[in-house]
């Protein structure tokens, strides 16, 4: 794929580039008088050659590939409660060998004024956008999804002319998989920074967790470093002997939240970084403890003095199931 080359009728009108695309290469590109995101799939390939077992095996990669990616569009539709706010695939096909996936191209903004820095934003600013985006991902686990790989660089941030506020749009379903079905650890490439600890030492493929661990909990996990940033500017902090959050705490160890945060927000998302993702809240209990914009103050927004009203009730881990063990 290069700039110039009509694939499936989209013409590529942009150089292509791997930025952020893990095993992808993507492009804008251009149809029917509108313009597109066009990413191309590096790996699986349709076979062209080799030994029986070789091509049997490479068929039943592409296989599970495409109708993992296809089974993911036809559930994530536009028509859905809460897609307003999911830049969703709108063609998936193979050109000779190579899979490609289309989705619109969104013409996102930084924070204005604040690069990419919400913990600047004012606190029901950033509720707002907190707000929103646990409200998409709670469209896609109300129907059994998990998105598989959330972090910032995959929800694009927006202030639209006119309107007083910032808003997330999540984007980027290639990881996504039913809960309890995730495909196998090798076809995976999310990323491990925001992993969850059954996801880690799922990808390890240690024969310790099995594949129906990996519920939409997973993302909650990931949900619970991103507020953290978004509120501090940082992640919590662990041994850097590790490589990522989920390796620490698989590891024995404790995630340091910011004492800046509100002591109620701190104790939300240590439920949601638990180790244990039967523990960790449904998005329901997160939006409900995130109904006072009280939860989004940090140390200084509130004049010394100023009482509180937040308080955030967890309850017991059997009201916790729903939607994370689906």
């Amino acid at each position: 794929m290069k700039k110039g080359d009509i694939i499936h009728g989209y013409r590529v009108v942009t150089d292509v580039t791997n930025a952020g695309g893990g095993r992808c290469v993507w492009a804008f590109a251009e149809k029917g008088g509108r313009d597109w995101f066009l990413k191309r799939f590096l790996e699986p390939k349709m076979p062209r050659s080799g030994s029986a077992m070789s091509v049997w095996r490479r068929l039943e990669e592409c296989t599970a590939f495409e109708e993992r990616h296809r089974t993911i569009m036809a559930l994530l539709r536009p028509d859905m409660p809460g897609a307003g706010n999911l830049v969703l695939a709108t063609d998936f096909f193979r050109e000779g060998s190579t899979f490609y996936k289309v989705t619109e191209r969104v013409d996102a903004s930084n924070l204005q004024n604040d690069g990419d820095r919400p913990y600047l934003l004012p606190p029901v600013e950033r509720a707002v956008l907190l707000r929103t985006l646990v409200l998409s991902v709670r469209c896609l686990h109300r129907i059994g999804v998990v998105h598989g790989d959330l972090k910032p660089a995959n929800v694009l941030v927006r202030k639209r002319p006119g309107k007083a506020f910032h808003t997330a749009k999540v984007i980027d379903f290639d990881d996504s998989y039913l809960s309890g079905r995730p495909p196998e650890p090798s076809a995976i490439t999310g990323d491990s920074l925001y992993g969850a600890p059954e996801w880690r030492r799922y990808l390890r493929d240690d024969g310790g967790v099995p594949a129906r661990s990996l519920t939409t909990a997973v993302d909650v996990f990931a949900l619970g470093l991103m507020a953290h940033a978004y509120l501090t500017g940082a992640l919590p902090e662990y041994d850097a002997a590790h490589g990522a959050p989920a390796d620490a705490v698989n590891a024995g160890g404790r995630l340091a939240l910011s004492d800046r945060l509100h002591p109620a927000m701190r104790t939300l998302l240590r439920s949601m970084l638990a180790a244990d993702p039967r523990d960790r809240p449904p998005l329901d209990t997160v939006l409900v403890a995130w109904g006072d914009d009280d939860a989004f103050e940090t140390a200084g927004d509130r004049p010394p003095g100023t009482p509180s009203r937040l308080r955030i009730n967890l309850g017991s881990r059997q009201s916790q199931q729903g939607e994370g063990t689906r």
